[in-house]
């Protein structure tokens, strides 16, 4: 019986080792061979005896492990076809492998992340102080020779009737939140012959996607878009206020593309002091659920009386979060301009036109208008040093002191 022989090989192979009596033997069959399993459970002096032997011939497709007093042999396959011994060491487990070259992958990947985030910040920045530095505003001008930037809507809703032949120039002013565009937005809708609608964009369904938007903007640029500040019959420019987080960074190249077809000339508005936007955002976010003037929530206020009931309250800032806060800040800011620089525009600074009133004469030659004195009843809510603004200012200094952005805890401008 073929069984019984190659038993009888296994044995005559462990007699010649003079290995002694074993215990017992195993065999059966796998993959059209006979395996045999063979260990050993001896005692000290025994094992020792034919371990060197058993090494020699075997080695090194033998494991070894020793326990106290006894020496085990343990994981010994042999495969026998024919009269042929075959020794097939264990196989070892990849698993430890595999766990070592997911560590370096994972340690590679967040090492190159952290130096891309690096770079897109320092770009962001760059780009930004850039812009802080150039003298005029106009330089920024994005301006395309021969395109004519006039318009004679035909509105459904009413009709022009003598002034159907004066022209209208499209405008968009793009923003952020408290940073200062309501204020900026009063100033203009003070001229006689502009007409800014506000944020229409806040309302959720009118920017559900690129349809819709274009909808809203075409009711808009026809001016059959009715509201406080509508001029309608005379206006010479019409327009509105955008928030970068209102479904204008969803869409960027629909809207830019939009704004290059149709002329419209688009206005950036940012804050330089980022810091001093973080406590605008905070406290008024507050006041949303507060509501300190007696019962009622203003975003804006126009009495000296309400700017110091707001803003006694100071927002605690989250210092560990804070740098990365404000670099996501710049990030957003940079990646508008970078998305919007096919059109024709101009970029302002909040804080430029608290110093410095010229620059709405800038604004106003920009589009096209007759210059006038601008005026808001709006009063500014948080005045004076950061210091006597923010709760913790202790923790926020000391995080921005030895940063790119020590220079936020700095007073920006007098008023």
């Amino acid at each position: 019986m073929r069984g019984g022989r190659e038993k009888g090989v296994a044995v005559d192979v462990l007699g010649k080792l003079n290995v002694g009596a074993w215990e017992s033997i195993h065999w059966g069959r796998r993959e059209g061979q006979n395996r045999v399993a063979i260990w050993h459970d001896q005692g000290l002096g025994k094992a020792l005896a034919f371990v060197p032997q058993l090494k020699q011939v075997l080695a090194p497709s033998l494991s070894f492990a020793s326990s106290g007093t006894t020496m085990i042999l343990k994981d010994i396959m042999c495969f026998f076809n024919k009269d042929i011994l075959v020794i097939k060491p264990p196989k070892k487990s990849p698993l430890l492998l595999r766990m070592s070259v997911l560590i370096f992958s994972m340690a590679c990947g967040v090492f190159i992340c952290s130096v891309c985030l690096k770079q897109i910040s320092s770009h962001a920045r760059t780009m930004l102080m850039e812009l802080q530095i150039e003298k005029p505003s106009l330089t920024r001008l994005n301006l395309t020779d021969g395109v004519p930037l006039l318009h004679y809507p035909k509105p459904v809703s009413f009709n022009r009737s003598e002034c159907a032949g004066n022209p209208v120039r499209f405008f968009a002013i793009l923003s952020n939140q408290r940073s200062g565009s309501g204020w900026f937005e009063t100033l203009l809708n003070s001229h006689i012959n502009v007409s800014s609608n506000g944020e229409i964009f806040s309302v959720r369904e009118r920017r559900v996607n690129v349809s819709t938007i274009v909808q809203t903007l075409d009711k808009v640029y026809n001016l059959d878009w009715l509201s406080s500040a509508s001029k309608n019959e005379c206006s010479a420019a019409v327009g509105l206020k955008w928030m970068l987080n209102q479904g204008l960074m969803e869409h960027p190249k629909e809207v830019a593309d939009y704004f290059s077809r149709n002329n419209v000339s688009v206005i950036f508005l940012f804050r330089r002091n980022l810091l001093r936007r973080m406590v605008s955002m905070l406290a008024n976010s507050y006041d949303r659920y507060a509501k300190l003037l007696s019962g009622t929530h203003k975003s804006h206020v126009h009495s000296t009386e309400e700017a110091e009931t707001l803003s006694k309250y100071k927002p605690t800032i989250n210092s560990t979060s804070l740098l990365d806060d404000l670099k996501d800040m710049e990030m957003r800011t940079a990646k508008a301009l970078e998305y919007f620089n096919i059109t024709r525009h101009m970029i302002l600074f909040y804080e430029d036109l608290i110093r410095n009133r010229t620059k709405l004469k800038d604004v106003q030659e920009f589009l096209g208008l007759p210059q006038m004195e601008l005026k808001s009843r709006q009063v500014k809510i948080h005045r004076g040093p950061l210091s006597y603004n923010i709760k913790n200012w202790d923790d926020v200094n000391r995080t921005l002191k030895g940063t790119v952005y020590e220079s936020f805890l700095q007073a920006d401008y007098s008023s």
